[in-house]
């Protein structure tokens, strides 16, 4: 039997580029993941390396939250759907763009910029947040273990806490299954190179160190903190566009593509040079670069704009606007009637009506017809 025969897949493959690679190597984690924008039946990326992880701070690091010293979740009930908006905040807390990753920093809101900090951002922890081992040590009352990964429910976490087997520890936010066979999920975290990330994962559907956990003080709904913003209703999400797409979301993705320097015509027609710009927009963001606009594509693409604002970006709020009903001048400048049209937007969907046409207003644009 190969000396490898007997660790996990993740384990092979990291020992594998230390031999190759030298001490240098060790700098890579191998975390198995799933990529891409189609939210339908995603491709394991086996062996996919991803940059800038490494061994966590240890418990007793400068870095890492004294269990002593735990917040929210050891004096009051958090509401699942709190933590949720909790966790999405990051995907665009850095200027509109996720918050890197690191492992000897902290964000502007005190809390480490890991996968551990992260999640202690999510559930209200002390900061700067527990580690991996940390948040899966009963011991520290933060959270409990499940029999199976079938009892998942939004805001439970898949952990992988081990040391004793060479991989690297990581832990995510679970939100919901994305298909009705259970094989996949949606899930927010943050990893190397990329950041703050939402996306479709299997980790713990097969034989690899992944565990589900349940935080000890989740609540079953509503009620906690006030989140950050509103969800869009259920069932809203990102339209898919690709190669022959027509129409007012393809120039919507058109605008916002030139708006992030990718120049294309905005003429509605999803052809060859729309894709080649799309191709060229998801390399530069560290993306699939299959041509495809799906969540994870539209998620980078879109652009906050208010009152005040002008340029491409807002053109395609006002189509999109229109699209709805609202009779908008497309003139690219975001006065008082694109502010009028935005506000009664967000009211008609529940969302918070800011005027402000975030993430969450621009999902809502898009999906919610």
């Amino acid at each position: 039997m190969s000396p490898f025969g007997t660790l996990t897949a993740r384990a092979r493959l990291a020992l594998a580029a230390v031999t190759a690679g030298g001490v240098a190597a060790a700098a890579f984690a191998v975390v198995p993941s799933l990529t891409g924008d189609a939210p339908a039946d995603p491709a394991v990326l086996a062996g996919q390396q991803e940059a800038a992880y490494g061994p966590e701070p240890e418990a007793d690091g400068e870095l890492v939250t004294r269990p002593g010293a735990l917040t929210t979740m050891a004096t009051a009930t958090l509401s699942r759907d709190t933590m949720i908006a909790r966790a999405r905040t990051w995907l665009t807390a850095n200027g509109g763009r996720p918050v890197p990753y690191s492992m000897e920093r902290v964000w502007k809101d005190g809390y480490r910029q890991d996968c551990s900090g992260f999640v202690s951002m999510a559930l209200g922890l002390g900061k700067p947040g527990l580690n991996t081992v940390g948040l899966a040590d009963a011991r520290n009352g933060v959270t409990t273990r499940l029999g199976s990964v079938a009892q998942l429910q939004k805001g439970d976490l898949l952990i992988d806490p081990r040391t004793d087997d060479g991989d690297f520890r990581h832990v995510v936010v679970f939100e919901k299954w994305a298909d009705a066979s259970h094989s996949a999920y949606w899930a927010y975290e943050q990893r190397g190179t990329y950041g703050t990330t939402y996306r479709q994962l299997k980790y713990g559907m097969g034989n690899d160190n992944y565990d589900p956990f349940r935080p000890v003080k989740l609540g079953a709904g509503g009620g906690g903190a006030k989140p950050p913003a509103p969800a869009p209703a259920p069932g809203v999400s990102w339209p898919v566009l690709k190669s022959g797409s027509r129409g007012a979301d393809v120039k919507t993705a058109q605008l916002l593509l030139a708006a992030r320097g990718h120049k294309v015509d905005a003429d509605g027609s999803f052809g060859p040079a729309t894709r080649a710009a799309v191709v060229r927009f998801q390399k530069s963001r560290s993306l699939a670069a299959d041509g495809v606009i799906g969540p994870n594509t539209w998620s980078q693409l879109v652009q906050v704009v208010r009152h005040g604002s002008s340029g491409q970006a807002v053109t395609a709020a006002q189509i999109q606007l229109n699209v709805h009903g609202h009779g908008l001048r497309t003139d690219g400048a975001f006065g008082a009637r694109t502010k009028s049209a935005v506000t009664a937007f967000q009211k008609k969907h529940h969302l918070q009506a800011d005027a402000v046409v975030g993430p969450q207003t621009w999902r809502t644009l898009l999906g919610s017809r």
